[in-house]
């Protein structure tokens, strides 16, 4: 509501803007008695680490900047006349690969798995760990002709004494 009102107040200029904003589902937030700028606004609703799970769609650098600094929040903004979604944020990514970490395994179940690995003898040595080497290999299959097949069978003579042709003599 608090964006609609700025959109409102700043006039003709940003009647598109007004109108687009009209078209989504509005949210009340706390301030709807006395409204305080977009921006702000915003900031406010997803302070506590957005749990209704809200994107943020803006175009102003300063409030995608503050976004940013928050993990977790989704960032929209149009170029040209498409709209983008930006790529996770730093802490964003942090914050998401610390919350895989945690789920996985406790650190207690870790070390518990490591000393019966190594009661086991389960666990790798480091020197043991060898590259298999790469071998030449022959020639291309498909670059390689097909040997001849000789056809010899019984009762016949061999190809060079089966063809004996006779001379032509030419009248002058």
């Amino acid at each position: 509501r608090c964006v609609i009102k700025e959109l409102e107040s700043l006039g003709k200029a940003l009647y598109g803007a007004k109108l687009i904003a009209q078209r989504f589902q509005l949210r009340n937030c706390s301030h709807h008695k006395n409204p305080v700028s977009g921006s702000t606004c915003l900031l406010s609703m997803i302070e506590d680490g957005n749990p209704h799970h809200f994107f943020i769609a803006t175009q102003d650098q300063d409030l995608s900047n503050k976004v940013k600094r928050k993990p977790g929040i989704p960032l929209l903004f149009i170029i040209q006349n498409t709209m983008v979604l930006d790529k996770p944020s730093p802490k964003s990514l942090a914050f998401v690969q610390k919350l895989q970490t945690n789920q996985l395994v406790p650190e207690y179940q870790k070390q518990s798995i490591g000393e019966l690995k190594e009661k086991e003898g389960l666990v790798k040595q480091e020197g043991e760990k060898r590259r298999k080497r790469k071998r030449p290999g022959g020639p291309n299959p498909l670059s390689c002709l097909k040997k001849k097949k000789k056809k010899t069978q019984e009762g016949q003579e061999p190809s060079a004494e089966k063809k004996k042709r006779r001379k032509r003599k030419r009248n002058r």
